[in-house]
């Protein structure tokens, strides 16, 4: 393992836990460490203070503990081990009705660069790091290994979440087993997860307890779920008593999903129907008052601060349309997973199209990521969804 020396009074960072080193801050590294390979972090001084994987870019170091211990197979277990423990204690693992959940969330499990959602006994891993990839089968050895999850299969989910650049040649595949079955359970709700093919690892895990909300608002509403993707908020919202759900998507694909959640939860339920369009044109073009519970939750307007002005505009307009159309007394979901958009910044989007609509406002509720998504205290940067639920007279 080399050493990567900082520059003088560039460790104050890392003394207060944060596991991000800048490559503005090193000052030298005895060898040439290829992308991915752990390097031993020392002060000016030479005195040690993290390991961690060096990769290229604006974060050179990606920190995996700040103690000098060996990053073994015994790492990897103790890492993974305790991440269940938080999931098994917060209720969220170990129970019949729910084998979906998030195992490993990055910065907030102390695992910079994994992912690792569960859906029944299948693990889907993702790496957005080269240190990570590197390390794929030494993780799927230890998730194997570990007491109280049951896995058949481990599937490697990382084409499109690595950097480019460094042409690694990275394929999504089995690291073990190879069982299709795509089902899994979340809070009593059976959904088909397409890890193969879907967004993330396959499911939207980080809205689970915001869909649970839905449900408790939805009885006797006529609920419309905009950016639909695999239909959660519609199941969820039907089982909660909805009079009618429909389910909007760009993406003919997502609205073949929606439809099979929704047979497989409710079949034959003729209060669902779904439709691939344009969301923008869609609450363009509906009827005034059709709907009394909306739900909003797009992609990412933002993925970087470059596209943060745009964002803005878009989250803006998109609620405006919600507000002009939505009937009196009605319930707005709204959320925003861009990372680049802070909460202050998404709230003043939907407040700017509040007034401009003219309607009077309530906040009910703010929301965010669910426990099985931790933000390391340490690492402010890992909260990412912001939510609100409002009513509109």
């Amino acid at each position: 393992m080399q050493t990567l020396y900082l520059k003088r009074g560039k460790d104050e960072s890392l003394r207060r836990f944060h596991p991000w080193i800048f490559s503005g801050a090193v000052h030298h590294i005895d060898g040439q460490p290829a992308e991915g390979d752990l390097v031993r972090v020392v002060t000016a001084e030479g005195e040690f203070i993290a390991i961690g994987h060096w990769q290229i870019g604006s974060i050179a170091v990606r920190v995996l503990t700040f103690a000098d211990e060996p990053i073994d197979a015994g790492f990897w277990l103790r890492r993974l081990a305790c991440a269940l423990d938080v999931r098994v204690a917060m209720g969220i693992a170990g129970r019949e009705d729910n084998t979906t959940f998030r195992l490993v969330h990055g910065e907030g499990d102390n695992l910079p660069g994994l992912v690792v959602d569960v859906y029944g006994r299948t693990a889907v891993v993702q790496a957005h790091s080269v240190g990570m990839h590197v390390c794929r089968h030494e993780i799927a050895a230890a998730l194997q290994q570990l007491d109280g999850l049951q896995l058949d299969n481990i599937f490697y989910k990382s084409e499109t979440t690595l950097p480019f650049k460094a042409d690694l040649g990275q394929e999504n595949g089995f690291l073990a087993g190879g069982d299709f079955d795509d089902v899994a359970i979340e809070n009593g709700l059976r959904f088909h997860i397409d890890w193969l093919r879907g967004q993330k690892t396959g499911f939207f895990v980080d809205q689970r307890d915001n869909r649970a909300l839905v449900e408790q608002y939805a009885h006797g509403r006529s609920v419309l779920n905009m950016f639909c993707y695999t239909g959660g908020f519609s199941v969820y919202a039907m089982r909660g008593g909805a009079e009618k759900v429909h389910s909007v998507d760009s993406s003919a694909k997502a609205i073949d999903l929606v439809n099979a959640n929704v047979e497989l939860n409710f079949p034959g339920d003729s209060r669902h129907e779904a439709f691939a369009e344009d969301a923008f044109k869609f609450l363009q073009q509906m009827e005034d008052d059709a709907y009394d519970l909306i739900i909003l939750d797009p992609p990412a307007f933002a993925k970087h601060k470059d596209a943060l002005r745009n964002a803005l505009k878009g989250y803006t307009r998109l609620n405006l349309r919600a507000f002009e159309k939505i009937r009196p007394g009605g319930i707005l979901f709204t959320f925003s997973c861009s990372q680049a958009v802070s909460k202050d910044q998404f709230r003043t989007a939907v407040f700017t199209a509040a007034a401009l609509s003219g309607r009077r406002v309530r906040i009910l509720h703010q929301l965010h990521q669910p426990a099985d998504h931790p933000i390391n205290i340490y690492h402010p940067e890992g909260e990412y969804l912001k939510g609100l639920v409002l009513y509109v007279e």
